[in-house]
């Protein structure tokens, strides 16, 4: 039974978790407490009305991060691939612009940003001011970072913030099962077991929230920490096949 009490969480579970009209059986409360557990599915959703807002909050906050996060390891899988197509590709170039020629193919790798920026801005030197180029090849790196690095900070957040949204619902929670306890005056544990044991489901469902946020944002950071440094190295290879191809003196060491 959802506790009328608080409409809230209960107006959701049952418009998630109730039988379609005409169906046999629930569909998807069925599978949802098999995951989590029974017991745990009915604290759920007969929790205070304070623990209903915290356990839609966080729930917010998990599926975003969650759509952040497979949406940030698909976008770095691909650049990561295409990045090391690129470079075997750029490795084996006499001009550049048989690298320009083909670079359009590899473009979700960060690396192509940095060799178009570096070429438009050669084509347009010429065999003058080479620093330029190098120039042009940082400014993309550094665009590029900053749009592998956007909607991270939200992950950041998630992991810092969810568990104390969390144990503010279980403080809470506490708070109002001790003042329950006072008013009946009953000291007994099972008269105070059951609105603890819900009060602490908000503090999981923070934890919930903030582990998957706080471990792939560190796993992130890393990668773009790898990119940084390639598209440093890959700047200094521009200079090189410039210097290599042309005959001019790139200055850089």
């Amino acid at each position: 039974m959802i506790n009328p009490q608080f409409p809230l969480f209960a107006s959701i579970a049952s418009g998630v978790f109730a039988p379609i009209p005409g169906s046999v059986a629930p569909v998807f409360a069925p599978v949802f407490a098999s995951f989590v557990g029974g017991e745990i599915f009915n604290l759920i959703r007969q929790t205070g009305a304070v623990a209903q807002v915290v356990l839609i909050i966080l729930l917010i906050f998990s599926i975003l991060s969650w759509s952040i996060i497979l949406t940030k390891w698909g976008a770095i899988k691909r650049a990561r691939a295409q990045s090391g197509r690129f470079l075997r590709a750029f490795r084996k170039a006499q001009r550049l612009q048989d690298v320009a020629a083909v670079s359009e193919q590899f473009k979700p790798s960060p690396l192509v940003a940095v060799f178009d920026n570096a070429y438009d801005e050669f084509r347009r030197q010429g065999d003058g001011n080479i620093n330029a180029v190098q120039r042009a090849a940082q400014i993309a790196s550094s665009e590029e970072l900053t749009r592998l690095e956007r909607k991270l900070p939200w992950l950041a957040t998630t992991g810092a913030v969810a568990p104390f949204i969390g144990l503010f619902g279980t403080v809470w929670g506490i708070i109002d099962a001790f003042n329950g306890l006072g008013s009946e005056g009953s000291a007994t544990l099972r008269a105070v077991a059951p609105g603890i044991s819900e009060a602490l489901i908000t503090t999981a469902a923070g934890l919930f929230a903030a582990i998957p946020a706080v471990i792939f944002y560190n796993q992130f950071t890393h990668s773009m920490r790898e990119f940084g440094a390639r598209m440093d190295d890959f700047t200094m290879e521009i200079m090189n096949f410039i210097e290599r191809t042309t005959g001019v003196t790139t200055g850089v060491r």
